[in-house]
This record gives structure tokens, sequence and C-alpha cells, in this order.
């Protein structure tokens, strides 16, 4: 079953190849908080609430598939160096030009995830690289434009799968399900040292349109490309899901959720799980107009942004003492 929302039409409820509009509901979140109150699953809230007219979305203008009424309680976060292969693009990136360092932080901690990141049901293991994007106000809807901003010195795609949650009201996370993400960052920056990740991270994001409810494919596999004046300038196949990991999801949930902070009622959680697949350690320069597509069959639409780049910012930002 999938999940997502419509201009125009509301919440839609996809199973197999047949679309239909759901009855009485305002948003995906409306509908899960439902789901929680009466303590029972998404289908079951769905099947009470009924399906309505056919949508075709093929054709169809998206928001983003679940938001929060208030954006400053939706969290944009996410993990790194957590697939198979990963490590080998950051790990160029942050090499020293002379070559004395053999083992950089990046591959330390991506070894560390290989040798402890997938523990025993119940048991905790190594905890991941872990970011912060931003909140609701960073969130882009798909087929929106992912901006740049003027001190950005690169605007680069990342396909990951993110993972969808809502708090309840005793401090359980609850996930809704799954989709595809966009999660746009500046590789330039990071590049020039480790340190400013977090930096480099503070961007906008995309995800959707789809949600997949229930559980991830083991081995998730797509394609990601770049558009260029209505030609692929760049693809390569997008990989995913626990086979092509090196943590196990139940551990990256950990070690995000075990944060009190992180655990507040009401909260809506939109959380990266992490790529292999970067067009820019091929040496890909992206720019204003090109299209990012994400492409995966057991998410049905593709995720596709287009890049814009906001004027570039003159002078430091002044702060206005009261």
């Amino acid at each position: 079953m999938h999940l997502s929302t419509v201009k125009g039409v509301g919440v839609v409820v996809r199973e197999g190849e047949e679309a239909r509009a759901l009855r009485n509901t305002g948003s995906v979140y409306e509908l899960a908080s439902a789901a929680i109150a009466a303590g029972r699953g998404l289908r079951t809230e769905i099947s009470h609430r009924g399906l309505g007219e056919t949508v075709d979305l093929s054709r169809a203008v998206f928001d983003l598939p679940v938001s929060h009424p208030d954006p400053a309680h939706l969290h944009l976060t996410g993990t790194g160096l957590t697939h198979l292969g990963s490590a080998s693009a950051r790990d160029a990136m942050h090499a020293k030009l002379d070559g004395a360092e053999t083992l950089t932080d990046s591959m330390k901690m991506f070894k560390m995830g290989l040798e402890g990141g997938r523990p025993a049901a119940g048991e905790v293991g190594t905890q991941p690289e872990w970011f912060y994007k931003g909140n609701g106000h960073a969130a882009v809807a798909p087929g929106a434009a992912l901006e740049a901003p003027g001190f950005a010195e690169d605007g680069g795609e990342e396909p990951e799968i993110v993972g969808i949650y809502l708090i309840g009201p005793t401090g359980t996370p609850h996930r809704i399900g799954w989709a595809l993400g966009n999660e746009f960052s500046d590789h330039v920056t990071e590049r020039v040292n480790y340190l400013w990740l977090a930096h480099s991270k503070l961007r906008v994001a995309s995800f959707g349109p789809e949600i997949l409810v229930g559980d991830l494919p083991s081995d998730v596999r797509g394609q990601s490309r770049i558009l260029r004046d209505g030609k692929t300038l760049w693809e390569k196949p997008f990989l995913s899901g626990e086979s092509n990991m090196s943590h196990s999801l139940a551990n990256l949930e950990h070690h995000h959720f075990k944060y009190a902070i992180f655990r507040q009622p009401g909260d809506l959680h939109v959380h990266y799980f992490g790529t292999a697949t970067l067009s820019f350690a091929d040496g890909i320069k992206t720019q204003a107009g090109d299209t990012f597509e994400i492409e995966v069959p057991d998410f049905g639409q593709p995720l596709r942004n287009t890049l814009s780049f906001a004027p570039k910012t003159q002078g430091a930002t002044s702060v206005h003492p009261l």
C-alpha cells in the first residue's frame, strides 16, 4: 500500500495499479494521528474511512506526502556512511592530497559500521554518523525546485530512502512508512574539511511522492539520474535496503530516537538513511535548471526536483541588538 498527497484531491491510497482518494481525511498526519489514538494500524484506519474516486497519479501534482501543521515540528535528519560502497566516494573526498593518511575518519567510521552496525535483536550496535538538515521549512515538495543558498559552493543530489515517523502521545515513535528522498547537499563545501559536513547538510531536501506502508524490501534497486535540457547528463544505479547496507535499519532508528528530544509527542520525523550513489563522485558539476530524478519501481512515481541557486550573498549577515 502507498500513500500520497495530491493537490486538489487530498490523501490518495494506491494498492497495485489502482489509486483512489481517501474519504474524510485532511492529511496523512491526521490519518496517522487517528490510527495511533484508536490503537490500530493504517490499513485498518483507511478501511474504516473508505475510498472514493480514482486518481491518475501519472498526471498528478503532488504535495509533500506528509507534513506537520506547524513546520517547526517536522525534523529532517539523516545518517551517513551506512551503505556498502559509500565509504569509497566519501573517502576520496576526505583523503589528504599527500596520501599521508591511509585510513581517514570516514573510513574508520564505515568500518565501525561494518563490524558493529547489525546487532542482534534487542541489542545496541555501533552508532552511525548523524546530521541535521532542518525542519519543515526546509522540506520541498516533489516537482518543486531545490534551491541552493547564495553562499553555496555546490548543489548536489543524494538519492536515499527515508523513514517517516510520528511520535505518539506517550513518546513512542510510530513509523508511517518509507519514501524516496533527495538529501540535497553541498559536496564542494564538505570536501574542504569533513568538519564542515554540518554546514554542507543545512540545505533544503525533498521526499516522496509516495509513502510505502509496511516493510522496506531488503534489496531496493532503482536509478538516479540528472537531466539537462531534456537529455540525460548522468545516470547510475541506486541501491538501498538492508542487503546493501552496513547498518540495520533498527540500529539506525535506535540511534536517532534514543534522544528524548526526538520523542516529543506530535512531532514528525523524516530521516534519510544514506546512499552510495553521488554524481559528484563522478565529477559531475550541476547547474541551475538541471532536473534530479530518483526512480525505484517499489515506490511508484519517481521523485523529481529541479535545481536553482539563490542570488549570491553580499557581505556578512547583521544581527540587531535589542
